[in-house]
């Protein structure tokens, strides 16, 4: 398997109107976050499917795609990795998430971080010291600093919720909405499986948290409560 052979099937579902729309939505204007991302119109599903048909492809093919200026083949690239990752044994992991943090300037995008850290970094992290989390959550690149909080997502789903609200804490003050958003979410996914621990973060938090990162957090309350919480904030 080579990577021309993966870019060619991902090419063969590319769509113009598609790719008009996820310009607009990926904010692609310049000075946006994704000024320099070019979109060939490939939906995630899509995606997923020529990353399934491909994940055998070594990581010395896979530094090509990674580093491409097309969106969607860097998503391919991540995808692929994290497929690798669940099939691969312990040595073979360790490669992986090595590879990522080589390569992780090319994790730019929130959606490239959302469908790989999890299941990258976090599952890579979840029996290890996690000092590099918090290493990210202080970086200036705002991207590093959502993957640093995303990692943790694997970490809620195994009710591991420490290094989700240490993390949120540190993040409390930064400057961008999608890090704001990222946080909530990640809180929102606390409360899922612990409402109790949530809602003491937010009594210690909620009057210095950005308002995004507040609504997201509680999005899934129970109108009555929601509402008390935003009347209180």
């Amino acid at each position: 398997m080579d990577s021309q052979k993966a870019l060619g099937a991902l090419h063969k579902y590319r769509n113009e109107q598609k790719a008009k729309v996820l310009k607009s939505f990926f904010k692609t204007a310049p000075g946006n976050y994704a000024s320099t991302d070019i979109f060939i119109g490939v939906t995630v599903p899509q995606i997923r499917k020529v990353a399934s048909q491909h994940y055998k492809l070594p990581l010395s093919q896979l530094r090509k795609i990674i580093k491409s200026p097309v969106h969607e083949e860097r998503l391919l690239a991540l995808l692929i990795l994290a497929l690798k990752f669940e099939k691969s044994g312990i040595k073979a992991k360790a490669e992986i998430f090595q590879f990522y943090l080589k390569f992780i300037n090319q994790v730019n995008n929130w959606d490239l971080v959302d469908l790989s850290a999890p299941c990258i970094i976090g599952a890579y992290l979840s029996d290890k010291k996690r000092s590099l989390l918090y290493k990210l959550a202080k970086s200036k690149n705002f991207w590093q600093r959502r993957i640093a909080i995303l990692s943790t997502f694997y970490f809620i789903k195994n009710r591991d919720f420490k290094d989700t609200l240490k993390i949120t804490s540190i993040l409390l003050k930064d400057k961008e909405d999608l890090i704001h958003k990222a946080c909530g979410w990640m809180l929102r996914e606390v409360g899922k499986r612990n409402l109790a621990l949530e809602e003491k973060f937010l009594k210690k938090y909620y009057r210095i948290m950005p308002r995004t990162m507040f609504r997201y957090a509680i999005e899934r309350f129970p109108e009555g409560k929601r509402q008390l919480y935003l009347s209180a904030s």
